[in-house]
């Protein structure tokens, strides 16, 4: 047998000296390659007993232990045979690796020659193509234009004139669309060439991919299906907040406000982004099914004024429905912190579920829904505390947790990390997660895309829909609880979060439409909007114009995202 390998690599050296000396090879596929398919039959050999049947017989025990069909007894068996064939096929695939390793190396140092010159010899073919394409459809326009010149020029009568224009408009516009296909087809034929090589290369390899082969891919088929048009739909918006930006940091020096771009200005952006963080997230899962959460602004009233009343130095000013004030300093400080962190959790769970309750049972929109028990909160807490700030927290709890680390000092500037940056990432991660790696995650797509489809499919809208609304819950708790050290905690703390958490999770491309959006995105709408606030003021930009800015982007957001949804339609 190594001689027969020897043979195929002498063969794949002679014919490599071969195309050195030749510019094009005659293959249009590396598939018709015959000493490809030799290596493959090789290859296949050497895998057969090894580790293509270690694959096959985990697969098997995996199906046998879901086969809710067998007994217990059954599938013992069929575990322990396959088990033992596994041990047997560890020592041939062992015996066979380093002839498979020297075997796929030089099968695949083959074929990356022989598809350089079957891939420069396609597009050539191609680009030749697309050039005799291009000449015949201007031809074909001209031809279009003086034909409608012509009857345009023997009309009689003012109706036949626009009825000849109109004509020329829609011929005109057919013969773009079919040009079009036909370049996008050539396109396919060149970026499928070099797919094609990407998946010979990984047969060759016994399924492993390789990172430079899987980016130059990514790349091509990114260069091969753009549209500008889609592009700009896509990204426009993102390109004129990356605009603003640059203006911004441009600007800010000239009119005396100091530099925008130094760490200690972006560590501030990011800690103010770090507790809208989980108000974003909480809000994404309702927008993502087609709602919207008016009641985030007075959830995190509730959770801060509750967690300054129980972390509150001493005696609370603040009587809440004439009840107090209290005294918690008598309890661990440990204790305080969950106490706090668990009904700030507990209430804006109970506040959300009384809104999703409405929503999932009665099919009652989530704007109404949210609204009354913004409402509900609003009066509350108002009424309850009078609007008195519940005052400032223990300052030791607050720097050990909304504090920051001191960095040391870079270019003459004192920097700082923002401690309540980690729990946003951990968050983030936790959101992710969820909506990438739970059933409950893709069925909240489901849902969102299309609820009817979704019940159709065995999947509980109700259940998924306040499953939503919990999850809300707990990240406007955990939110609340981190705002409480940032500021003094009043009835009034948090007005306005609503429409900052809406926006950003649009911004980040989270669709009204619902069932399409990602967790990246609502974490970078977050930060993309909080730094717009940031540069506004740190221009000194009078508060008011910042709302005018805000909603121009909202409308702006909004608005790209119709359209990409009427153009999917």
């Amino acid at each position: 047998m190594a001689n027969t390998y020897d043979d195929l690599n002498a063969l794949a050296a002679k014919k490599i000296a071969e195309m050195a000396d030749s510019d094009t090879v005659e293959l249009k596929s590396l598939n018709d390659d015959e000493l490809l398919k030799q290596y493959q039959d090789a290859l296949y050999k050497l895998r057969e007993n090894g580790v293509n049947k270690i694959m096959e017989l985990n697969q098997n025990i995996a199906a046998a232990k879901k086969n809710k069909m067998l007994d217990a007894a059954e599938r013992q068996k069929l575990v322990s045979e396959w088990t033992a064939q596994i041990s047997e096929a560890k020592k041939v695939a062992a015996a066979n690796r380093q002839a498979d390793a020297d075997l796929s190396k030089h099968a695949v140092n083959y074929a990356n020659v022989l598809a350089k010159k079957v891939i420069a010899g396609v597009n050539a073919e191609q680009d030749k193509k697309i050039e005799t394409l291009k000449s015949f459809y201007a031809k074909k326009a001209e031809g279009i234009k003086l034909e409608a010149q012509k009857r345009i020029a023997a009309a009689s009568s003012a109706h036949d004139k626009e009825t000849a224009k109109y004509e020329l408009k829609s011929a005109l516009f057919d013969a773009k669309n079919k040009r079009q296909t036909e370049l996008d087809r050539c396109n396919d034929v060149k970026n499928q060439a070099f797919t094609e090589h990407v998946q010979m290369n990984r047969t060759l390899r016994n399924g492993k991919t390789n990172f430079s082969e899987d980016m130059e891919l990514n790349w091509k088929h990114y260069v091969y299906n753009f549209k500008a048009t889609k592009f700009f739909l896509d990204n426009g918006l993102y390109i004129a907040i990356l605009l603003f930006f640059i203006i911004c940091v441009i600007i800010a020096p000239v009119s005396g406000a100091g530099n925008l771009l130094t760490l200690p200005n972006i560590f501030t952006i990011l800690e103010q982004s770090s507790t809208r963080m989980f108000y974003a997230l909480g809000v994404a899962g309702l927008i993502l099914i087609a709602g919207t959460d008016l009641s985030v602004g007075r959830m995190v009233a509730m959770g801060s004024v509750i967690t300054g009343l129980i972390l509150h130095p001493g005696t609370n000013i603040v009587k809440f429905f004439n009840m107090g004030p209290w005294n918690f300093t008598s309890m661990p400080m440990g204790c305080r912190l969950a106490m706090a962190l668990v009904l700030s959790i507990f209430f804006c769970v109970l506040f959300s579920v009384f809104a999703g309750f409405f929503t999932a049972k009665l099919k009652i929109h989530p704007f109404i829904s949210t609204l009354a028990t913004q409402l509900i909160i609003y009066g509350l807490l108002f009424f309850g505390t009078t609007g008195t700030p519940v005052g400032s927290i223990d300052g030791n709890v607050k720097d050990l947790i909304g504090g920051r680390w001191v960095l040391g000092v870079i270019n003459g500037e004192l920097v700082t990390f923002p401690k309540l940056i980690i729990p946003a990432i951990i968050a983030i991660i936790v959101a992710w997660f969820i909506w990438n790696k739970t059933i409950f995650g893709k069925n909240m797509y489901a849902v969102g895309g299309n609820s009817e489809a979704a019940a159709v499919s065995g999947i509980s809208v109700f259940r998924v829909t306040m499953g939503i609304f919990i999850m809300a819950g707990i990240f406007y708790g955990c939110g609340a609880f981190l705002e409480a050290f940032r500021a003094n905690a009043s009835a009034g703390t948090g007005q306005g979060y609503e429409m900052d958490a809406i926006a950003a999770c649009v911004v980040g491309g989270i669709s009204f439409n619902g069932g399409i959006g990602k967790i990246g995105g609502a974490a970078i709408g977050v930060v993309i909007f909080t730094g717009l606030t940031y540069c506004l003021t740190f221009l000194h930009i009078d508060t008011n114009l910042q709302f005018v800015f805000k909603g121009f982007i909202i409308i702006a957001a909004v608005a790209l995202d119709s359209i990409k949804y009427l153009k999917r339609k």
